[in-house]
């Protein structure tokens, strides 16, 4: 059975962070782990306090996940600090991780503010270097380029710039946010690669940035080439989103065990 750790921020409403991981992983039949790097208080009208882990105990969860059961691919989500940041990378390098997707958790869906500005710069300079595969959002490319990004020709710039930046990383930047809704692109080497999406009209898109960031590492760790783990990724999120459970006052959680027989009574 193929292995996968996360690496990210519980969600104690369940539709983001480890939990949305988690249930991902479930769903493409992988055994999932997760090493939690913050706690969180936070429902589907914005996070209202975050509190995070001690950098000694995230080092001891890593320790204790690669000395025992050792991944076959590795997804992070929400680290919102340096210290944290470069105690996670030197995990990483210790382990040669070979397989590892980052998703630059900064802005929630709702808005609130996940990453401190000071993690930033140890962000770029310690954790994406290492990474497969970058999965950006348009505010998250906006704040790592430093470029507007209003057209799908934008978006085009901002992967080719990350491209440079992060030498040997693929960048996927997903559309959204009045910018390519639903096509994502995907820059890795010389090749670029667009990957249309269909809308699913729903406001209960709580979570999708972790979800389909832990979908393609699903499929990277089934061993499926990028390309082909994005596109699988992208099919399982718009199941997810079809299969709308209608929970919560705000921006809601997906289906992420659509794929599975429902419950009988």
């Amino acid at each position: 059975m193929k292995k996968l750790l996360t690496i990210a921020g519980s969600d104690c409403s369940g539709g983001a962070g480890i939990q949305a991981d988690l249930k991902t992983f479930a769903a493409h039949h992988v055994y999932g782990m997760s090493a939690i790097t913050a706690l969180t208080a936070q429902n589907t009208l914005g996070v209202q306090a975050i509190h995070e882990a001690p950098v000694p105990f995230v080092e001891q969860e890593l320790d204790s996940i690669f000395q025992d059961i050792v991944p076959d691919a590795v997804k992070i989500g929400m680290v919102s600090s340096a210290p944290l940041i470069q105690a996670i990378a030197a995990k990483l390098r210790q382990y040669a991780v070979q397989r590892l997707v980052v998703d630059p958790v900064m802005v929630s869906t709702s808005g609130s503010r996940l990453l401190a500005p000071e993690a930033q710069e140890a962000l770029e300079r310690e954790l994406l270097p290492l990474a497969t595969v970058i999965t950006p959002n348009i505010p998250e490319a906006i704040a790592l380029t430093g470029m507007d990004i209003h057209t799908p020709e934008e978006m085009i710039l901002a992967a080719r710039h990350l491209a440079r930046k992060f030498p040997g990383v693929a960048i996927l930047i997903k559309g959204g946010h009045a910018v390519n809704d639903a096509n994502d692109l995907l820059v890795e080497g010389e090749k670029e690669e667009w990957f249309p999406g269909k809308r699913v009209e729903t406001s209960n898109t709580h979570g999708t940035g972790c979800t389909l960031s832990s979908a393609i590492a699903a499929n990277l760790a089934l061993e499926y080439p990028l390309s082909q783990a994005i596109r699988r990724a992208k099919e399982y999120i718009v199941g997810a989103l079809s299969h709308d459970p209608h929970l919560g006052q705000g921006q809601g959680p997906m289906d992420h065990l659509w794929v599975l027989p429902p419950a009988t009574p």
